[in-house]
C-alpha cells in the first residue's frame, strides 16, 4: 500500500486548525517542530488536566484527504490543517490500519500508528455538523471515527507535500484502531 502527503500543517499555539506549509520537521519521540503538541508526555489540554504526566501518544495526527473530499461532496469547506492535522495523505486507507503500523513519509521520516482520533465538539466550531458528518456507522451498528489517526515520531526528517508514503505492517497479529 502506497500513497502521498498532499500537505503539511501546524500551529505553534493551541488553535483548532493548523496553518499548511512547505514542509515540516519531524523530531524523533517529540513530534512536529514548532507545533503546539510537540512533546514526549501529552499536550492536549483536557489530557494534561487529567494527567499531565501521560504519554504523548498523539504528536502526529493525520487525515487522509479522501475525507476532505467526502466532507465537500457533503456540502463542508474544509481544507487541509483546518481539523487539526499535521500531514493530510491520499491513496492511504488510513483508518483500516491496524495499531503499531509505521508510515513512512519521505525520504526519512517515520510514524509510528498509535490509534484513532476521537473527533471533539471544536469540529462544530469550524462548522455547524461537521461532528456527525465524521461520525459514521457500520454494518453492525458500530460508532466508526473518521476524523483521521494519530502517531509517534520513530525516525525524524522533513516532509513535504508530494512526497510519497509507504505503510509498513507490523510483524504478528494485527489489532485494529483504538481511540486514543
Amino acid at each position: 500500500m502506497a500513497g502521498s502527503v498532499t500537505a503539511v500543517s501546524r500551529s505553534a499555539t493551541h488553535t483548532f486548525s493548523k496553518v499548511p506549509l512547505e514542509s515540516v520537521r519531524l523530531l524523533p519521540g517529540l513530534g512536529v517542530e514548532g507545533d503546539a503538541h510537540s512533546g514526549t508526555t501529552v499536550k492536549h489540554r483536557s489530557r494534561v488536566a487529567h494527567d499531565p504526566s501521560q504519554p504523548n501518544l498523539r504528536q502526529v495526527h493525520l487525515v487522509h484527504a479522501e475525507l476532505h473530499d467526502e466532507l465537500r461532496d457533503a456540502g463542508f469547506a474544509v481544507r487541509a490543517g483546518d481539523m487539526g492535522e499535521n500531514v493530510t495523505t491520499r491513496g492511504v486507507d488510513l483508518l483500516g490500519l491496524p495499531t503499531g503500523t509505521r508510515l513512512h513519509l519521505g525520504e526519512s521520516a517515520v510514524v509510528e500508528v498509535t490509534g484513532l482520533r476521537n473527533p471533539c465538539g471544536q469540529l462544530n466550531g469550524l462548522q455547524d455538523g461537521l461532528m456527525k458528518a465524521v461520525l459514521d456507522r457500520d454494518e453492525d451498528g458500530n460508532l466508526v471515527r473518521k476524523a483521521g489517526i494519530m502517531g509517534v515520531v520513530v525516525t525524524g526528517g522533513e516532509v513535504r507535500p508530494g512526497d510519497p508514503i509507504r505503510v509498513e505492517l507490523p510483524a504478528g497479529s494485527h489489532h485494529p484502531l483504538q481511540p486514543v
